[in-house]
């Protein structure tokens, strides 16, 4: 059955819905089945009424009193940290470095000097030792989301699947800084009664196909089928920086973990034949020129494997960077400074646009409940589709 090559019909959310329940299922938890935390509970705890409130960390400890500092909004939200004895005698910033996932040391400087406090209120200074066991309060007011409808194409739909058009610059789950505008929690605002999972991911600039599973059973089958990477076809397009020599190309350089990236999310070519496996078929669409006489071309990409980023980097490591692609463009430290909202019109000039420009293009698996094979295919982004279209034929 094939997915209809139009965005619409859409589902018109406001994201100033209020978001409760799981991040990972989207449906109201049965009433015989224990309440699980949402995966973005420990981010932060909302506060309401009085400014003191009592929190337990383990079963066995007293509840820890925690003074709202006068300062601080009444709807500020907190993170409790907790020192282990391993890392007592740290500066207060570096230990709030070591706690932080992919923040930058400038970042956490900026934190610890806008809202670390004791549990009683008293702020405290990022050259301040921590001590064994000792708590630290990080304060922070809400993040503004915008009060915007966000459009979330479908571009599949029956008794069993669910696959929308995901739109560029929206993250999949809640976090620290997105919270009512990510793709389940507005899902879960849209659908309050049906019990939706993600079926896979896409990175937060990533548009295109997204699917989820409407039943358990298509749950099981469809991660069964992506996890054995069998009868499931993902094709995606890249706009890249460059002209390669060749028409079509297969890449199976492995992968790993780069242990030099202080964030812990970048991948790289492995050095050791230890690495992951990666597999990707690259065919060439088209190649256009600027008016600069800069070389560009469109890519069509194949994943055999997949792994995190495994497109970009391999795109990387073939001299043809994605363009505006802050982690594996023209300079890793675009990802920093855009983490840290310092990007500068000299920035934005380097990446040209806001967002990487890779696209979900196709995803074709076999029909978790009635066996026939489903392609669903989501038409190039216009954000990409408008910029190669500014470019002249070669």
């Amino acid at each position: 059955m094939a997915a209809p090559s139009s965005r619409s019909p859409a589902i018109l959310l406001d994201q100033s819905a209020r978001l409760d329940g799981d991040a990972a299922t989207l449906a109201p938890h049965e009433p015989h089945e224990p309440h699980e935390p949402p995966l973005f509970v420990d981010q932060s705890a909302r506060l309401d009424g009085d400014a003191a409130t009592l929190e337990r960390h383990q079963p066995h400890e007293p509840p820890l009193a925690i003074v709202r500092p006068s300062s601080l909004r009444p709807d500020s939200l907190r993170k409790v940290l907790r020192v282990c004895p391993e890392l007592a005698g740290l500066r207060l910033d570096r230990f709030v470095m070591t706690q932080l996932h992919a923040t930058s040391r400038a970042r956490t400087q900026r934190i610890v000097a806008l809202g670390a406090f004791t549990p009683a209120g008293t702020p405290l200074r990022k050259n301040h030792r921590v001590r064994a066991e000792e708590r630290v309060i990080l304060w922070r007011e809400p993040w503004d989301e915008p009060h915007t409808d966000v459009e979330l194409p479908i571009l599949f739909e029956d008794d069993a699947m669910l696959a929308i058009d995901k739109p560029p610059l929206i993250a999949v789950h809640p976090s620290a800084r997105h919270h009512r505008g990510t793709v389940t929690s507005l899902l879960l605002a849209a659908r309050p009664l049906e019990k939706l999972t993600l079926a896979h991911r896409l990175d937060k600039e990533t548009s295109g196909v997204l699917l989820l599973a409407k039943t358990r059973r298509a749950d099981r089958t469809i991660k069964a089928q992506f996890e054995a990477r069998r009868d499931v076809e993902k094709r995606y397009i890249a706009l890249v920086w460059g002209s390669p020599a060749w028409e079509r190309h297969t890449c199976e350089l492995r992968l790993e973990l780069d242990p030099s990236n202080v964030r812990s999310v970048m991948m790289r070519v492995a050095i050791l034949p230890s690495g992951l496996a990666a597999q990707t078929t690259f065919e060439v669409m088209g190649r256009r020129r600027s008016s600069a006489g800069r070389d560009y071309t469109l890519l069509r990409a194949t994943l055999h494997t997949g792994r995190q980023h495994q497109i970009r980097v391999h795109l990387q490591a073939l001299g043809l960077p994605v363009v505006g692609d802050k982690l594996y463009g023209p300079d890793e430290a675009l990802h920093r400074r855009a983490c840290d909202g310092l990007l500068d019109d000299d920035d934005h000039a380097k990446l040209e646009l806001p967002r990487h420009a890779l696209h979900a293009a196709e995803l074709t698996l076999v029909h978790p409940e009635l066996g026939h094979r489903v392609r669903i295919a989501a038409p190039l982004y216009p954000d990409i589709a408008a910029f190669w279209a500014a470019l002249s034929e070669v």
